[in-house]
């Protein structure tokens, strides 16, 4: 292996700082700890405040902790809970004098209220397990959550002769369900997902369900409190068709479940409209593919007539909310990287008003964001931008407005990585494709840079023009970065995302090396200094690159699937990856399964290559990166594999997990780095 003799065992582990203009200047691993990013937006009916949870990261106990915060329209920031919590979610009354929240404040989770005129809070629970989804009836009276009720597991065999203090070894562990652990959960207990009513003056909740079904989908009351509107998957089959949720009313007097909707396919986030006269709620019908649009619905209660407002929208809607006039709603949806917020009336077209959302998917650039409306029709929303993870903004009176600068006191003095967009034609089809491109703090268009590829997951997911650690941090040690947007991606219509059904890796490939081609074609780049990362489905992609090309100096391949007829078979969400993703179940297709498996291409790869997997992962569980790793080595390729302890598929969940994975590729890349950026 060569190694670049600059680097002592001391320093092995800071390879972000060997092309840093100076420490001070550019983005260092450690930094991560230093970010904020907003989350859980409650706007007030008139539209002057939002609360939000100020999520930071606590370096003494390597978590990502928060408080609920208010800002006015004219950005002034007030503390609304303080100390070193979890805040998992929170939701303003209809009157907006009272503010429910679940936080961590007495150990477990649990509901606590705070009065916003005196400023009094009190904790309204004692639960056994966490609470979730809390849910304001129209009147303000009651709050409807959602809580585990675990069931007594009674093992079928007990070992007899054990006697009187003796020490034997753990009990076996018997296990029939089909879903018996989840990527961040780990290995699950007997029990359902049921619903529950809390009075807003407190007292022991009630629970309203009892049954063997995850009640776990979003609610809504009618605006006489009579019903309670939620989603879930309440059919006998739901462990093998876990897409097919359904919309249920709840009658508050009898305990009478019925079914709103009924048909093959999700139907989700049921919002009852202001003059209690319609429900929207989000769906599609269930094709058997990898993608399709959720659209928007809205059903008359008195009539049953249902319509799609977006029949004509390729996008796929994330969120809704009803204006105050019950006329029409505000809708969330993804386009061309960006997230967009518009305004579909129940008669026309929809018009858009924002499309600056993201920032809360700090670690990459994906899309993730969310949005709140006032009854005035003020839109507040995660201000995104590609140097600032998640801000509140509002939008009012046609024009958007930064709230909040969160990060202006960690990064204002940081000299962080431009992002510019471009777009291409991919060799396979003409395609048109979209990218991004970060340019290293510095940047000097008569240099030579290094370049890394890096390759988002999904796969039916888009990276867009947002804050990302793991970019900027590439970017300050001196890489050209480029990411784009392969076939198979969101935000760009049901056929793009489809045409990788039965057929991923598709010709992803070919618009991967497309850009590559693209960006060297710019003259910036040393076309001997290529790199490629990716996670997950970038994972993926980064193995079935090194089996398809030898150009890369080096690449990491970060939490993938390498076999896919393993990977059925041993990740959590086996149900839907076989039906969805495949033709046929492994073993009656063991042909098509090992083609598109990049363990098949393993033959061909002479291209350094490290392997990184979060030891939790059950998602892409590391036994798929140890397959590979175990290939490499019996090939004779240079590899090491870097497993992160305890860590799920979510790896930054943990600060300093981000930060190892970023120091491990830095310098995985400079064991293979030739030299540095010269002038043309």
């Amino acid at each position: 292996m060569k190694r670049i003799s600059a680097l002592g065992a001391s320093a092995l582990l800071c390879s972000s700082t060997l092309f840093a203009t100076e420490l001070s200047e550019t983005l260092q691993s450690q930094d991560v700890f230093d970010l904020e990013y907003a989350a859980d937006l409650n706007i007030t009916n008139d539209g002057s405040e939002v609360y939000f949870i100020r999520h930071y990261m606590d370096i003494h106990s390597d978590k990502k902790l928060g408080n609920i915060w208010k800002v006015t329209q004219n950005g002034e920031l007030t503390p609304v809970t303080t100390g070193k919590h979890q805040q998992y979610g929170m939701a303003l009354s209809p009157d907006n004098k009272r503010l429910a929240y679940i936080s961590s404040e007495s150990g477990n989770p649990q509901i606590h209220m705070q009065w916003l005129e005196t400023g009094a809070t009190g904790q309204m629970t004692n639960l056994t397990t966490a609470p979730s989804r809390l849910t304001w009836s129209a009147d303000g009276k009651y709050l409807a959550f959602q809580m585990f009720v675990p069931e007594k597991a009674t093992p079928p065999v007990s070992l007899p002769g054990k006697p009187e203090g003796a020490e034997w070894a753990e009990p076996a562990i018997y296990i029939d369900d089909v879903y018996y652990r989840f990527d961040g959960g780990g290995y699950t207990k007997p029990g359902y997902t049921q619903i529950f009513l809390l009075s807003a003056q407190g007292g022991t909740p009630r629970q309203l369900t009892f049954d063997e079904f995850n009640n776990n989908g979003a609610m809504s009351w009618s605006q006489d409190g009579k019903q309670l509107y939620f989603s879930a998957n309440r059919h006998q089959n739901f462990r093998l068709e876990p897409v097919n949720t359904d919309i249920y009313r709840y009658e508050l007097a009898s305990g009478e479940i019925s079914a709103v909707t009924d048909r093959n396919g999700p139907d989700n986030q049921p919002s009852v409209s202001p003059d209690g006269r319609y429900l929207a709620y989000l769906g599609y019908d269930d094709r058997g593919t990898n993608y399709e649009n959720t659209q928007v619905y809205v059903r008359d209660l008195s009539s049953g007539k249902t319509q799609s407002l977006t029949a004509d929208l390729d996008r796929s809607v994330d969120s809704l909310h009803w204006d105050g006039s019950s006329r029409g709603l505000y809708i969330q949806y993804d386009d061309q990287g960006k997230t967009r917020v518009a305004y579909q009336p129940l008669k026309g077209k929809a018009k858009q008003l924002t499309d600056k959302l993201g920032g809360q998917s700090y670690g990459r650039p994906y899309t993730s964001s969310e949005f709140d409306v006032a009854s005035d029709g003020t839109v507040t929303f995660t201000y995104s931008a590609p140097d600032r993870p998640a801000d509140v903004g509002l939008h009012t009176g046609g024009k958007d407005i930064q709230l909040t600068h969160l990060n202006d006191d960690a990064l204002g003095h940081k000299t962080l990585a431009k992002v510019e967009e471009f777009w291409f034609k991919s060799s396979a089809d003409g395609r048109d494709i979209q990218g991004w491109i970060a340019y290293p703090p510095g940047f000097d268009k008569d240099k030579k840079y290094p370049m890394v590829l890096e390759i988002h997951g999904g796969p039916v997911t888009a990276y867009g023009p947002h804050f990302a650690a793991e970019i900027q941090l590439y970017a300050a040690a001196g890489y050209v970065v480029v990411y784009i947007n392969p076939r198979g991606s969101s935000s760009y219509g049901e056929e793009f995302a489809q045409t990788i059904h039965l057929n991923y890796p598709s010709q992803d490939y070919d618009d991967l090396m497309s850009a590559v081609d693209t960006v060297i074609d710019k003259g910036f780049i040393d076309e001997r200094e290529l790199f490629v990362t990716g996670g997950s489905g970038g994972g993926v992609l980064s193995a079935w690159i090194v089996g398809h090309t030898d150009r890369f100096k080096a690449a990491v391949v970060a939490k993938p699937v390498i076999n896919w007829y393993s990977f059925v078979l041993t990740s959590d969400f086996y149900p839907y990856f076989y039906k969805y993703w495949f033709a046929a179940k492994p073993w009656e297709d063991l042909e098509g399964y090992m083609q598109r498996s990049p363990i098949s291409y393993v033959g061909n790869v002479t291209t350094p290559t490290m392997l990184l997997t979060g030891e939790a992962d059950y998602r892409t569980p590391i036994s798929e990166s140890e397959q590979y790793y175990q290939a490499l080595k019996l090939q004779g390729v240079e590899t090491a594999m870097v497993r992160i302890p305890d860590a799920p598929h979510g790896i930054y969940k943990r600060p300093s997990n981000l930060m190892s994975k970023v120091e491990y590729i830095l310098w995985w890349f400079e064991q293979y780095r030739d030299e540095r950026p010269v002038k043309n």
